[in-house]
């Protein structure tokens, strides 16, 4: 008992940090849904880029005219601008799944639907046009993707593409002056509670460490140094063979909220340390759809009564002492890996900044609300941090920005497989894995 009172003498301050949440642009609150199709966001999403496109094409290639589809002529070289659709012989199809003849179709789910005869489409509202040429990988794009291609047309009446410019990275915020302290924040996803694979002492141990409980006197200096913790999705795991469309028996609602309750309890041990963020995911209590709007406070008796405690939007954007941050819990960047390749998870997050777009998929392949007059997913303001949840492992890149942009890229691993949380310092944009283990010798 005396040495606890001594180590309790010594107190030590948590550092504070200026939080804004900048999620207004994912929220639905008053949009009607009147039975509309998803032409209307491609159209919102296409006037918005065509408008950008237009203005870097001068400087691009100043000598060359602008033409619609309609308006190509063959063997004249000129820039059209429009949205990709990529032609895919082995994307699923609804349609499949009722055919007659679909004994014959082999029944194997690929994980990536590429194929070598995959080929580029352009298109905008005057027509659309079969791409050529190898400047323009099918390999590289997806569907939903707007840029402008300098060509011509040919004598079988395809663009044979020359050029391709893409938006690039958006305009960034100035970065605040270095500061001389360092201040972190503690990303982590894939918490998966309730799941047979998660490990509870795992958890406790994260938990522990980011509220002070672990380590020596040095190492709790670390943590008062923790000014916020990001929590990307899939928190829960809630059994699929309850949820079959039946009444549930009294046994079974308790065993579906089970998990729900374990995460509020460890969650109210971290409200009352520090600020949170905690973004719903795929597997999470949620719409499916994205924008995913906040996890309901209803679900946390406990550490909503914090005011520490926030429920946000997947996608989720903030600022932090002025620095922006900007992430997923995931779905984005897993549609595309189905859909295109690329040598790392990280290069997946570098397209999308560059093609300003954070889901350009959807709504083709990922689920998404059908908006009439904005595409929220448009990024016109470059984040200083992008985060993306729940990836097979660790990755991060620091991009660098024709204008001096500067943006540190995370893949966050799920926690549960790889108990791997991700620490960045605020001070100099630089991060570094927190690995728990509780490996426990025979």
């Amino acid at each position: 008992m005396e040495a606890t009172e001594v180590d309790s003498q010594k107190q030590l301050q948590r550092k504070q940090s200026a939080y804004l949440s900048l999620d207004e642009n994912f929220e639905i609150q008053n949009e009607v849904y009147r039975g509309q199709q998803y032409s209307q966001i491609y159209f919102a999403r296409l006037h918005m880029m065509r408008t950008l496109l237009y203005s870097l094409a001068p400087n691009w290639k100043s000598h060359l005219p602008v033409c619609t589809v309609l308006g190509l002529e063959e063997g004249k070289e000129c820039i059209i601008v429009g949205t990709l659709y990529k032609h895919m012989k082995l994307k699923p199809c609804i349609l499949d799944e009722y055919s007659k003849e679909r004994s014959t179709a082999p029944l194997v789910k690929p994980h990536n639907f590429m194929h070598q005869d995959d080929y580029l489409v352009l298109e905008d509202e005057s027509g659309r046009v079969k791409l050529g040429g190898t400047m323009l990988s099918p390999s590289v794009y997806v569907t939903g993707v707007v840029i402008a291609l300098h060509g011509k047309e040919t004598t079988a009446g395809d663009f044979f593409v020359e050029d391709v410019l893409e938006a690039g990275l958006p305009p960034q915020i100035e970065r605040p002056l270095q500061s001389r302290e360092d201040k972190y924040v503690v990303f982590v996803s894939g918490l998966s509670v309730g799941s047979g694979a998660s490990n509870p002492l795992q958890f406790q141990l994260l938990v522990d460490h980011i509220t002070g409980h672990l380590g020596d006197e040095e190492e709790q200096g670390l943590a008062a140094d923790i000014v916020h913790l990001v929590i990307a999705g899939n928190s829960v795991e809630i059994s699929r063979g309850l949820l079959n469309g039946q009444n549930l028996a009294s046994k079974d609602q308790s065993r579906l909220s089970e998990p729900i309750k374990e995460l509020d309890i460890l969650l109210t041990q971290i409200a009352a340390s520090l600020p949170l963020d905690i973004m719903p995911g795929s597997n999470d209590p949620a719409n499916f759809s994205l924008p995913q709007q906040p996890l309901n406070r209803c679900l946390f008796p406990g550490s909503a009564t914090y005011n520490t405690f926030r429920s946000c939007t997947n996608p989720h954007c903030f600022e932090l002492d002025n620095i922006r941050f900007l992430g997923t819990s995931g779905q984005n960047i897993n549609d595309l890996t189905k859909y295109s390749e690329a040598k790392d998870k990280i290069d997946f997050l570098e397209r999308t900044l560059r093609w300003r777009h954070l889901a350009p998929t959807a709504p083709n392949t990922l689920g998404c609300y059908p908006f009439t007059d904005r595409d929220p997913f448009l990024i016109d303001s470059c984040p200083h941090v992008y985060f993306v949840g729940n990836q097979e492992k660790y990755e991060t890149r620091l991009l660098k920005g024709s204008e001096g942009q500067l943006v540190r890229l995370i893949c966050i691993p799920r926690f549960y497989e790889t108990g791997v949380a991700v620490v960045l310092n605020m001070r100099n944009l630089e991060c570094h894995a927190l690995t728990f283990g509780t490996q426990f010798s025979s």
